[in-house]
């Protein structure tokens, strides 16, 4: 019972950070169906989603492209603003960015995107389980 504090804190991300998130697509499992052109045709699905207020505080543009930066990586997408986030959460959909050398899924290396997998920091841990955290990494969102 002692040790319940420990879980139920909850550190403060730095100033001006926005915890990311994954999303899934019903046409997009993980990346095995990015490879197929029926499942990856119409609107793209691989932007960062946020909420306006934090695009607004950011001097953001809906469409706009931005680089998203995590204590290990950085990479490009496009933002779009929507209602459905919650201020201080952005998030990415998971399993793109397919343009890596050695991918040899043709339909899918031809598709936009890039991989979450590139922020994520192997320090953050699951309190509970030990287990990677792949949701609620600090990343700051600024203009290209």
């Amino acid at each position: 019972m002692a040790d319940l504090t420990r879980f139920a804190a909850d550190p403060a991300p730095d100033s001006g950070a926005l915890l990311l998130i994954g999303r899934r697509h019903v046409r997009s499992n993980n990346s095995w169906m990015h490879n197929y052109h029926r499942l990856v045709k119409g609107k793209p699905r691989h932007q960062l989603l946020m909420h306006p207020d934090d695009l607004a505080c950011r001097g953001l543009s809906d469409g706009q492209q931005v680089r998203v930066s995590s204590r290990v990586g950085t990479i490009e997408v496009q933002v779009l603003g929507s209602l459905d986030m919650m201020p201080g959460v952005v998030s990415l959909p998971h399993g793109w960015g397919h343009s890596r050398a050695g991918v040899k899924m043709d339909i899918a290396r031809s598709q936009p995107g890039v991989s979450a997998n590139d922020l994520t920091d192997e320090r953050q841990l699951d309190v509970l389980s030990g287990n990677a955290a792949l949701n609620g990494v600090p990343v700051q969102v600024a203009a290209c």
